[in-house]
């Protein structure tokens, strides 16, 4: 039987065609403006980078924050809020609180969020049955990438191939993983590494390529595994396979490529006898009393 997690997992290709395809121009930053990106959890991580890829491609300067973190004072042009359930108290606080302009991302029509923004994109056929967000969150990413002119062709024929590719055995028996990235991908880092946590309850932590081996190294050994996401400083494959540890990296596109740290993700869920529709002390929204 197919967890709801591995389905939505498997229709990520689809779904970023049509985020591809649909790009409502209007609602989205403009040109020129200054952002502040927000959201909590995944959405926070996918906030991170977009930032990143905004500001690469010149369309203004980007911050992004933890919703709880935004700096009071600062100014800003637009505030960009990420909520797949459109209920997260310290999104939702943070809206109610800025008179700044916003745009809101979300999954889901009949929430506050739909009020609390001046101007909502709703992505309701990304949203998900499970806990553990994936392709809700990848699909916002794509839209926002295409957004910024960017051309997924070959990250949806990626996508594709991520869903489909076999598992290696290590990477479901491993003991425990550290993601890496560079740029746009650290944000992908973040998330890969959450995704194991939520799912799978694994040992996983995430950081900066470069930062990597001012520390983290460490703790890499035979059993454990270093997965970059986008291409690899140079010689680090070399110190990390030194270490015994196992160095994976591949030319998909690194949000193809967290496809296959989600399904991972799944796998090890699966082995150790966990549902990874429900994991572990988590809700689909974190709602706070007041």
């Amino acid at each position: 039987m197919t967890s709801h997690t591995e389905a939505e997992i498997a229709s990520q290709p689809s779904c970023w065609r049509r985020a591809v395809a649909d790009v409502p121009a209007d609602a989205l930053p403009r040109r020129g403006e200054r952002v502040a990106v927000v959201g909590c959890g995944t959405s926070w991580f996918v906030a991170m980078a977009y930032a990143v890829l905004r500001e690469r491609a010149g369309h203004g300067e980007t911050d992004a924050f933890a919703a709880s973190e935004f700096p009071e004072g600062r100014g800003y042009d637009r505030v960009l809020a990420l909520s797949r359930s459109g209920t997260t108290t310290e999104v939702l606080d943070l809206l109610a609180k800025t008179s700044t302009r916003s745009t809101a991302i979300t999954a889901d029509p009949e929430t506050p969020i739909m009020s609390a923004a001046d101007e909502v994109v709703v992505l309701d056929y990304a949203d998900e049955r499970s806990v553990v967000q994936t392709r809700f969150a990848t699909t916002q990413l794509a839209m926002l990438r295409a957004g910024l002119g960017e051309d997924l062709t070959q990250a949806v024929a990626d996508a594709e191939e991520a869903v489909a590719a076999p598992l290696p055995a290590e990477l479901v028996d491993a003991e425990q993983f550290s993601f890496l990235g560079t740029g746009w991908s650290v944000g992908l880092a973040q998330e890969a590494a959450l995704k194991m946590r939520e799912a799978s309850r694994s040992w996983t932590e995430a950081y900066p390529a470069m930062e990597y081996r001012h520390g983290p190294i460490s703790i890499a050994a035979p059993g454990r595994v270093t997965w970059m996401l986008g291409a690899a400083p140079d010689g680090l494959r070399a110190q990390v396979e030194a270490t015994g540890a196992t160095f994976v990296e591949s030319a998909l596109d690194p949000m193809a490529e967290l496809i296959r740290a989600q399904r991972v993700a799944v796998a090890r869920a699966f082995a150790r006898g966990l549902d990874p529709d429900e994991p572990m002390h988590l809700t689909r929204s974190v709602i706070l009393s007041p």
